[in-house]
């Protein structure tokens, strides 16, 4: 049995950060010089056909489309484990972009939504460019973002 007097002394060890969650680069893209990759599906993606019908959805209900993709990022950040039932369609969020949509004003939630998936994902772009891919194609940004998670979704146990 030790001596209780040496592990007194014994300076405590730092241990790795916890990662909880899945693969954040499911597709394996190139990661650059500044430790940053690109998305793993473009912009424009959301015209391709395994995307059209969440496009659409983003199209004519984007506030569902905003609202299960930040209830699907938060049980991985939080959680650490997907969504199960996909989450709620209609959240105090959905409420919100819904009243913002009319006034085309929508996207200003989007906006921190994206970046906060840029960030965990280590994707490259800055806040400028999250506010002008919100602003000017919310659809395909929203499709994005969404694609972004299930990548991740589909990578856990």
């Amino acid at each position: 049995m030790p001596d209780p007097k040496e592990l007194s002394n014994v300076q405590p060890q730092a241990i790795g950060q916890m990662n909880m969650g899945g693969n954040k680069n499911a597709l394996n893209r190139e990661i650059g010089e500044d430790g940053k990759r690109a998305w793993s599906y473009g912009l424009l993606d959301c015209f391709n056909y395994n995307a059209r019908g969440l496009c659409c959805l983003a199209v004519w209900c984007p506030c569902v489309v905003f609202s299960k993709t930040k209830q699907r990022l938060d049980s991985l950040h939080y959680q650490g484990t997907p969504l199960q039932d996909s989450g709620e369609t209609f959240t105090v969020g959905c409420y919100f972009y819904g009243l913002l949509c009319p006034c085309c004003q929508g996207w200003g939630l989007q906006v921190d939504n994206r970046t906060t998936i840029r960030d965990r994902y280590g994707i490259r772009g800055n806040y400028l460019s999250d506010f002008f891919t919100s602003w000017f194609c919310s659809p395909c940004a929203l499709t994005q973002e969404r694609r972004e998670i299930e990548l991740e979704e589909a990578s856990l146990p």
